[in-house]
């Protein structure tokens, strides 16, 4: 019979290598090619949205994803679009936040309740008794991070937890670049912080630091942050402590005034000790950079944010030596820029007030970021859906897919600076809507969780940075004015157009671009007759993009029956006095007084031998009408006093004008013109 030989079975290992050692390993080669780097706080670090979308980490669960070496945050569909590096693969940490309300505990464990009813506001504060509640009060922020190892082909290869648990896990170089990310003030509170400081004066060098005294009484600073606490109440670190340069005493900071901060325990401390040690740094600020360092003065006759330049030297009396620390935590002025860019500031200006309650594509307001009213509403105007070929051109058309615009494809470096991919990305969120919350239950506005919740935001802070960064007004946090923004903006895009033409879709047939100028662009003749002669000249203007018209305040009337409600005034005085009424100034009237007929007392007649004619007349008219009318109403007016005065008026606008009457025809039949040699010989240049 035949014998049969069992046939042996395939070697079982005694153990499987576990998935997370693969993924380590992975990570540690990504890491030792020079996959990831340590921020330093001169460094442009982008952490709190992508860079080619509105996506915060706030936005949706897989918030964004920063990367290890270039520190620049997207979301992941996005992290190698033409990305300047070759490289297949790269280490990034994903940043996400969730703002949940506040729970009360009970036995240490949380139980949701339901919410207080929120009291009325007595008082014109946040964060204070009888003022307006924080955002502290209310909720707090949940915040995971995970080290990610994406691929140019298949997306996300690992990605591991990191928290102050598993953060030892990862090789040295990777935790350092992922907490000098986290705990970075970013670019937009380092672009807010620049905007600011433009306005203020430099920080004084304290006159304390020079002599300033020095208490022998063998405190030493532990170089962990995790051994830090306050001294008067034993409070952890918590990002609010601050070292007494002469004492080495740790107290908590002041309150801010939201209600966050410390618990003053250092300014306590300075005036227990009776006022003789004024000086203190922020723990979790100071790097080999001492100019990064945050310090401030209690000194009455400083009592304010200083310089001292000694600082180092200070500090290592204390056994801190500066080389090779990283900034932990933010200093007061980013604290503050922050607090004041995530409060919804609109829930408490317009509370109580009665609104059409609207969302949806084009219907998304955005933020303002101190000051800008006037950038958000030209922003509004263009790019919102109002102008059909911007938005075909920058926009989405209604539709969700805000990644697949050809003008974010630009290296994820170069993105926050390209003018085209930052237009495209504010216009693709507005024409989206996809960033939009739900609608609210009332017309009246109230402090709505929708109204301050992150995740519904746009802050075009990289919009506003990219065109204003370099025009000495508009880089500024200061209010300035739309009209001149306006113009601004065209001339900025229209030269980003013509050095971008390739990635702008829709182009003519021979491959050039039209401008967005050209939306905009009329030209105006002026017909001048000689009041000498009776001889005409046409004169044509240069192009241009906005019409500018004078308000009469003398053709102001009322409205008539059915009209929207005039707006009234405030007088001065008590709430209880008469209201006085705004006057009204029709449409109709500002382009009657731009185009009557004026006289002109100054004007040089070249075939009179460049003399005047007293009685020279001038009217303008179109020469061109433009896609879309511009107007600027001339709102100020010099006063008796040489002084710029708002003129109060309400500007009456129909909805639909006819300027046929106000098109230029040029020179007519019967018509004596001012003889052409003439005016060639009165341009010729002097020799």
């Amino acid at each position: 019979r035949p014998i049969f030989y069992p046939i042996p079975s395939p070697i079982v290992p005694y153990f499987t290598i576990p998935t997370e050692i693969k993924t380590m390993d992975e990570i540690t080669k990504l890491a030792s090619q020079g996959c990831c780097r340590t921020a330093n706080p001169h460094d442009t670090v982008i952490n709190s949205e992508c860079v080619y979308t509105f996506h915060s980490p706030y936005t949706t669960s897989k918030g964004i994803v920063v990367n290890l070496s270039t520190f620049i945050g997207t979301i992941e569909e996005l992290a190698f679009t033409k990305s300047s590096s070759e490289d297949e693969s790269g280490l990034f940490i994903r940043i996400s936040k969730e703002r949940v309300p506040k729970s009360t505990t009970v036995n240490g464990e949380g139980e949701d309740k339901e919410p207080d009813v929120t009291p009325v506001a007595t008082k014109l504060g946040i964060g204070i008794d009888g003022g307006f509640l924080a955002e502290q009060d209310k909720f707090e922020t949940v915040s995971k991070y995970s080290v990610v190892l994406l691929s140019k082909s298949s997306g996300v290869v690992a990605e591991l937890p990191y928290d102050e648990e598993t953060k030892h896990d990862f090789p040295m170089a990777v935790s350092a670049s992922a907490d000098s990310i986290i705990h970075h003030a970013g670019l937009s509170v380092k672009q807010d912080l620049k905007a600011w400081e433009l306005d203020d004066e430099p920080k004084p060098v304290s006159k304390y630091a020079e002599n300033l005294p020095f208490v022998d009484n063998g405190v030493k600073v532990s170089p962990d942050p995790n051994d830090w606490k306050c001294e008067k109440t034993g409070e952890k670190n918590n990002g609010h402590l601050w070292l007494n340069l002469s004492t080495g005493f740790i107290g908590g900071g002041r309150k801010n005034w939201d209600g966050s901060g410390g618990t003053n325990g250092a300014l306590d401390h300075f005036m227990e000790t009776g006022e003789k040690y004024p000086l203190v740094v922020k723990l979790g600020t100071i790097t080999e950079d001492i100019s990064t360092a945050d310090c401030y003065s209690y000194a009455k006759d400083e009592d304010g944010p200083v310089t001292i330049p000694n600082l180092k030297e200070l500090l290592e009396r204390r056994g801190i030596k500066v080389a090779g620390m990283q900034k932990t935590v933010k200093s007061t002025a980013e604290l503050e820029v922050e607090l004041n860019a995530n409060y919804a500031f609109d829930a408490i200006t317009e509370k109580g007030a009665h609104l059409v309650p609207v969302t949806g594509p084009g219907l998304h307001g955005l933020q303002n970021l101190g000051n800008s009213c006037y950038m958000n509403s030209v922003v509004q105007m263009l790019f919102s859906g109002t102008v059909a070929e911007l938005s075909s051109r920058y926009g989405c058309n209604n539709s969700t897919d805000i990644t697949s615009s050809s003008l974010l494809d630009v290296s994820p470096v170069t993105a926050p600076d390209d003018l085209l991919c930052q237009t495209a990305k504010v216009s693709c969120a507005l024409t989206s809507g996809l960033f939009c919350g739900p609608l609210p239950a009332s017309v009246e506005v109230s402090e709505d969780v929708s109204l301050s919740d992150p995740k519904f935001r746009l802050a075009p802070r990289m919009f506003k940075h990219t065109v204003g960064h370099d025009h000495v007004d508009f880089r500024t946090g200061q209010q300035q004015d739309a009209a001149q923004y306006f113009q601004y903006l065209l001339e900025k895009l229209d030269r980003a157009e013509l050095g971008g033409k390739d990635r702008i879709p829709k182009k003519n047939e021979d491959g050039s671009v039209l401008v967005s100028s050209h939306l905009f662009s009329f030209k105006t003749e002026s017909r001048i007759v000689c009041g000498a002669d009776g001889l005409i000249k046409y004169k044509e203007s240069n192009s241009e993009n906005m019409l500018s018209l004078r308000i009469p305040k003398t053709k102001s009337a009322a409205l008539e029956d059915g009209a929207p409600e005039h707006k009234r005034q405030k007088s001065e005085g008590d709430d209880e006095k008469e209201k006085t009424e705004v006057p009204t100034v029709t449409f109709d009237a500002c382009l009657e007084e731009w185009s009557a007929q004026t006289t002109l007392d100054d004007y040089r007649w070249p075939h009179l031998q460049n003399s005047f004619s007293p009685l020279s007349t001038s009217q303008m008219r179109f020469c061109n009408f433009p896609r879309y009318l511009v107007v600027q109403m001339q709102r100020y007016e010099l006063g008796d006093d040489w002084q710029p005065h708002k003129i109060e008026v309400e500007i009456d606008v129909p909805e639909q004008i006819s300027l046929q009457n106000l098109r230029g025809t040029g020179p007519q039949e019967g018509e004596n013109l001012v003889p052409s040699e003439t005016e060639v010989a009165s341009e010729a240049p002097a020799v």
